[in-house]
């Protein structure tokens, strides 16, 4: 979920996913794994002035699950390894359409598409991050985990914004670890990241604020974020928010043409 998509597209998704989200939300009840991490304790840390890291769980490796800043509505995905070694493209996994141009990406929102599960173009730089939670466990849980992850993108050829997508890739993957998860995966990924720590670090009432919050995010003048720094419309703050700085467009004083007399002769040109 990457690219921008039009006026008409745009509209179009954002009355699927109220309704969507809306039945989803009824449904909530029908998510049975229970949270592994629900009963440990939740551990605030600020590792940057960007984004808050709520960890659950205990270990020397972790599951994170973050939502960043792309084109249009965000893009969700984890990022995985041992604690204090640096991330590297290695270590991400999530679920997008193959290649950086958005014509795979616009056709993906009616049939699907390509895609990939790797890396992609800013998931490790922190100032793109919106919301993120770290789940700790040890090295066999690791292991296990990681071989479903390995597993999931092995057969993961498609991306469908409706049927398949990065929110459905990774939530998967939280409902092995046993988490619960939102209900539905039609949400922004801002959203379905922040539900997915609620309702792990013991806020059961999360699932009735879904649609709300998803609302409320639909009218975020910062949800697409990195398209707006990435053209200079938002810069990055001193405390890690995008902050609006218009670039004003220079006006460029239009040539002065002088035409001067016509004359009409019946001479041939030579």
């Amino acid at each position: 979920m990457r690219h921008r998509l039009s006026d008409h597209l745009r509209a179009r998704l954002a009355l699927g996913l109220i309704a969507l989200a809306s039945l989803a939300a009824v449904l909530t009840g029908l998510v049975i794994a229970p949270a592994n991490a629900q009963g440990s304790k939740s551990i605030l840390r600020t590792g940057n002035p960007k984004t808050t890291v709520v960890t659950t769980g205990s270990g020397s490796y972790y599951i994170e699950f973050r939502a960043r800043y792309a084109w249009d509505y965000g893009h969700t995905y984890l990022v995985h390894g041992r604690v204090g070694v640096p991330p590297t493209k290695d270590d991400v996994a999530g679920l997008s359409p193959v290649g950086d141009d958005s014509t795979a990406w616009v056709i993906g929102h009616y049939v699907p598409v390509p895609a990939e599960t790797g890396w992609t173009d800013g998931d490790l730089e922190d100032k793109y991050v919106t919301a993120r939670y770290r789940v700790l466990m040890n090295k066999d849980e690791y292991d296990r985990v990681l071989g479903y992850i390995k597993d999931l993108q092995s057969r993961s050829h498609v991306w469908s914004a409706e049927l398949y997508n990065c929110n459905a890739f990774v939530g998967d993957v939280a409902k092995f670890m046993g988490l619960k998860v939102p209900a539905s995966s039609l949400i922004y990924p801002k959203v379905f990241v922040t539900h997915l720590r609620l309702l792990n670090t013991g806020h059961p009432d999360a699932a009735e604020t879904l649609v709300s919050d998803n609302v409320k995010e639909m009218s975020n003048p910062t949800r697409d974020g990195r398209a707006m720094i990435n053209n200079h419309v938002y810069a990055i703050g001193p405390n890690g928010e995008p902050e609006s700085r218009i670039v004003r467009a220079t006006t460029t004083p239009s040539p002065h043409v002088t035409i001067g007399p016509v004359h009409v002769s019946s001479r041939t040109a030579n």
